[in-house]
């Protein structure tokens, strides 16, 4: 009898490792599968246990009962209470100061000198990235003819839909019911591509104050409506796995575009229903599109500075739609599980080529304990490579597929502090503490 409980035992040792195995190959994880194999063969001491004395197997079945025991008791155990933190001061961000409209100043002589005479505390650190090729540049180090002709041709589509963001409202509005309005706004999100929706009611702080690019730089943001839809989509694991290289250039600007093309769509949607709406989509944006989609419940702010989603992480994109149109709002769970993993995890900080994002723990900033990213540096590297480079999403323990065998990792990180700890330790036994970037044939 004995000997079978250790055959069992055995048998499922081995299938578990196995799969494991299988899981990996199938994501191209080479280390992950070799590692996972030589696990299985872990299989082997309960065989010859099985063939031991029958007092001595007895024994050792019973400290490997007790042992299992312990360690499912240990995993219900919270031993931290793990408190929910201020979320915002109500201070709304000026979207001049973001680094994108700080590149688009220097194009215009009269806005570069007007910003740093209001802003002198940035002049020296712009002058460090301003100095380099560039983002997108022919002349960047990540440079590959076919990959940036292809990003370009996405954002050269994103463009031409900017100035649909706004479309008009019928003049008669259809009276629809609060919840199937909601259902089926979200239904149809991920019918178009998103892998979430969620809705919140807009608050000051997920409008930025002042605009800051294009025509209606300086403009103050007017706050017109009252429920903000937040989406996201996925950006493709293995060319996201290829950063800082051109590849991950190529999967940022077509997810840019499919997230905007889905909220334009939601938004002629709602006009069509009669009410006011507006998308806001890459390069014309009038919210904090993360903010809103942490609010709408869809994941929370790492210590990336982006929105850690349920199932892929932040290997998303997002965008936002605002809208008069009456809606149901989700009812936000606030998960301190994840700000504990990246609170130990710190893998993105470690791999961040451009040393961008912090290692130490959250500081108050404006009235609220976050972590906050050099994006000073994070920026000039971009403008070396001439890619937004992506390592930080690529390492995520949490960027990893959206499976069965990952699915019951993150389950066990939102249950217990324990396994946040062993589940970090795994990762890194599996995937590496800093995989290198995967060569890409596109």
């Amino acid at each position: 009898m004995i000997q079978i409980i250790y055959f069992i035992l055995a048998a499922l040792n081995s299938s578990f490792f196995i799969w494991y195995a299988m899981v990996s190959y199938s994501e191209k994880e080479p280390l992950a599968t070799m590692r996972s194999l030589l696990l299985a063969i872990t299989s082997i001491p309960f065989i010859a246990a099985g063939y031991l004395p029958q007092e001595t197997g007895l024994t050792i079945l019973i400290i490997l009962l007790t042992l299992t025991i312990v360690a499912a008791v240990l995993f219900y155990i919270p031993f931290k209470r793990l408190a929910v933190e201020n979320e915002s001061s109500g201070n709304r961000i000026d979207e001049r100061n973001t680094m994108f409209s700080r590149l688009e100043i220097t194009q215009s002589p009269e806005k570069t000198k007007t910003y740093y005479a209001e802003n002198p505390e940035h002049l020296a650190l712009d002058k460090k990235w301003q100095i380099k090729h560039g983002l997108m540049s022919s002349s960047s180090s990540m440079y590959e003819v076919k990959a940036f002709a292809a990003a370009e041709a996405s954002f050269n589509v994103i463009a031409s839909l900017r100035n649909s963001v706004s479309p008009a409202p019928l003049a008669i509005k259809k009276i629809l019911n609060t919840k199937d309005a909601t259902v089926f706004i979200k239904n149809w999100a991920k019918k178009l591509g998103a892998i979430d929706a969620g809705v919140c009611e807009l608050k000051p702080y997920h409008f930025y104050s002042h605009r800051g690019r294009g025509k209606v730089y300086g403009d103050k943001v007017e706050i017109h409506h009252q429920y903000g839809i937040a989406i996201t989509v996925e950006m493709d694991k293995d060319y996201l796995a290829a950063g800082p290289a051109a590849p991950t250039l190529m999967e940022s600007a077509q997810q840019y575009l499919n997230s905007g093309s889905i909220a334009l769509q939601l938004a002629h949607f709602c006009a069509n229903m009669g009410y006011s709406a507006r998308a806001h989509i890459d390069g014309n944006y009038e919210v904090v599109c993360p903010l809103v989609a942490r609010d709408a419940g869809l994941g929370e702010i790492g210590r990336m500075g982006l929105l850690m989603t349920r199932s892929l992480g932040p290997r998303v994109r997002i965008a936002v739609i605002t809208t008069d149109m009456p809606l149901l709002a989700d009812d936000r769970k606030h998960d301190a599980t994840v700000l504990d993993f990246c609170d130990i995890c710190k893998k993105c900080a470690e791999v961040c080529p451009g040393q961008a994002i912090p290692t130490d723990d959250k500081k108050e900033i404006h009235g609220i304990r976050r972590w906050q990213i050099n994006q000073e540096e994070c920026f000039s590297y971009w403008c070396t490579t001439g890619t937004d480079c992506g390592r930080c999403m690529s390492v995520c323990p949490y960027s990893h597929p959206n499976n069965r065998l990952h699915n019951l990792v993150r389950w066990g990180i939102k249950k217990s502090w324990l396994f946040r700890r062993m589940a970090l330790w795994m990762d890194d036994f599996f995937y590496g503490r800093k995989p290198k970037p995967i060569k890409l044939k596109f």
